[in-house]
């Protein structure tokens, strides 16, 4: 005898999400509505839709997948938008996730609708293997899937097959003779919008920082850096090339009749509710001109300290010194490495109404509620040590520094630390004791360099292990004893649908601390080299860049291959 299949309501009721009262006056509400259960008591707001996609799981016996957690990203490479168009996905709220053999796993919002189920199968021709999830994720995750990748992959497969019509113009203008009122018509034909703004939104979407737009010979490259690193992405038609760098030049204010110098512009994207800043560069080359676009998207950036990979220890440290009331704070990195991310953070810890923050950037990457911020024009004459003069008249008690990059600003940025203000500010170096060496080097006198200083922090970032498909290993023993990492296994990335096969997803920091004390600070006057310092601050406590990756490794974030590459450094 097949056993009775347990009711939603009372499912719901047993796992004490809603009461046998409630269930009832549902009830009575689905007699005059006639609408299903799940609906009726996510619109009484007594239940969340993922808690009747949980529930209807258990009901059916099918597991339930979020689109937060990567499961709702269907497979590449096997032809899903083919074997389901995008109407039929979207009109029954289905999502194929993966094909194999005559089995297709579909996600949807009601795997006991047995019409949908009828005409999944007719119109694929697959036996359905399906899993649940909520209305609003695989709507979300249908638009991402058909809505964004698969109309730039259609819009460049569409540039390829207009090329042949337009090969006669090519040949018959000369790339120095093409006019201007053709260039611009070029750039505002719907084909190239829809392409640069398709370029940018995917480029959103796969949480990119930078975009790449490179002429060659005869091709076009087109690159995302994600997480760090860059990636190709199949390009739109050579052919193009001028029309897509002129429509960017358009919107971001630039000269597009000049092609012989670089230049810098910026422009805004929204998507929804998302605003991201886009800074552009344009430089010629020998084989046109190459665009590179910054985004930054302010809500993918943490502005908690706790979320940027401080361990407690060296968090604690951080925010001893950052919560001084006067005093130097330098962070050190290469390009890239989330200084600024990390100085932000730290401003958002402290500002409060009670005290004065001002900042002098170049450029300004994110605007801040309650903060007074300068962006630096020096063909105007407004540098980091005109602003800085100007501040000290501003009474302040905070100031933040973008960098320095000359002995005028650093004496300024000393001098404010030494008469009562708390300094923030970064130097292009390796690690930490070596922005000591670094300072000296451009002229500051360490009599005034060694009382300043409170702390110098060296930061990278690594990718983090993507958690969906991360597998463990056994490590040989004698590097496990040499870095004394008491684990029998780490892990190390693979790769799978949710990390785009790259086997990392995100990234988070690897710190070095160099709290500067009494005798550090000696050791700065006396003239100690680099190598000296370094000993004195890992003797009080300090982790090396690689020793703090190797936490994050013993963790299970990263892995050593990760921490290797951005580190510099071999495990011997």
């Amino acid at each position: 005898m097949a056993r009775q299949r347990q009711k939603l309501g009372d499912i719901l009721v047993k796992e004490g999400l809603i009461t046998e009262e409630q269930l009832q006056k549902a009830l009575q509400t689905q007699l005059v509505e006639e609408a299903k259960l799940g609906e009726i008591l996510v619109k009484l707001e007594l239940v969340s839709e993922k808690d009747i996609a949980i529930a209807l799981g258990k009901q059916l016996g099918i597991p339930y997948v979020s689109l937060s957690k990567g499961q709702l990203k269907p497979a590449e490479d096997e032809a899903l938008e083919k074997l389901l168009p995008a109407d039929f996905a979207r009109r029954y709220k289905v999502l194929p996730i993966s094909h194999h053999f005559n089995s297709l796993t579909v996600a949807m919002v009601d795997p006991s609708d047995l019409i949908v189920l009828d005409n999944l199968k007719k119109v694929t021709g697959c036996e359905i293997n399906p899993i649940i999830s909520t209305q609003s994720e695989i709507e979300q995750a249908i638009e991402e899937f058909y809505g964004k990748q698969n109309l730039l992959k259609e819009a460049i497969e569409s540039s390829y097959r207009t090329e042949e019509e337009l090969k006669t113009l090519e040949e018959t203008v000369e790339e120095e003779s093409l006019s201007l009122d053709k260039l611009i018509a070029k750039a505002e034909e719907a084909p190239v919008v829809k392409l640069v703004d398709l370029i940018i939104r995917q480029a959103i979407e796969e949480r990119a920082s930078d975009i790449h737009l490179e002429p060659f010979k005869d091709k076009l490259i087109l690159r995302y850096r994600i997480d760090g690193v860059l990636h190709e992405i199949p390009p739109p038609a050579f052919y193009l090339r001028q029309a897509l760098i002129s429509r960017i030049k358009i919107l971001a204010k630039m000269d597009i009749a000049e092609k012989r110098l670089p230049q810098d512009g910026a422009f805004m994207v929204k998507i929804g509710e998302r605003v991201v800043d886009i800074r552009v560069s344009v430089i010629p080359t020998i084989y046109g001109e190459k665009a590179a676009l910054r985004l930054l998207d302010k809500s993918q950036v943490p502005l908690d300290l706790k979320e940027l990979g401080f361990e407690s220890k060296e968090l604690e440290i951080f925010k001893k010194a950052i919560y001084s009331p006067y005093g130097l704070v330098f962070l050190t990195g290469p390009t890239g490495s989330g200084k600024t991310t990390t100085l932000y953070a730290a401003l958002n810890e402290i500002k409060s109404p009670r005290i004065n923050i001002l900042t002098v950037e170049d450029p300004v990457e994110y605007r801040f509620e309650g903060i007074n911020q300068v962006q630096v024009k020096p063909n105007i004459g407004l540098t980091f040590a005109t602003a800085l003069r100007a501040f000290l008249r501003q009474d302040p008690d905070v100031i933040l520094v973008g960098e320095v990059r000359d002995l005028e600003t650093a004496e300024i940025c000393i001098r404010s630390a030494l008469t009562g203000h708390l300094v923030l500010s970064t130097v292009h170096t390796n690690d930490a004791p070596t922005a000591i060496g670094r300072l000296i080097d451009i002229g500051v006198e360490r009599y005034l360099l060694a009382p300043s200083l409170l702390l110098v922090a060296a930061q990278r970032l690594v990718r983090k292990l993507c958690s969906e498909c991360k597998e463990p290993y056994e490590p040989a023993k004698d590097f496990m004893q040499k870095e004394k990492i008491v684990k029998d296994l780490l892990y190390r990335h693979k790769g799978c649908p949710a990390c785009n096969h790259t086997g990392y997803k995100g990234r988070t920091g690897i710190f070095e601390i160099m709290s500067i004390s009494e005798r550090i600070r000696a050791l700065i006057e006396k003239g100690s080299g680099t190598d000296i310092l370094r000993e004195a601050a890992r003797g009080e406590g300090m982790l090396t860049l690689w020793e703090s990756g190797m936490q994050k490794v013993a963790q299970g974030i990263t892995d050593v291959e990760e921490v290797m590459r951005v580190t510099l450094t071999t495990a011997e």
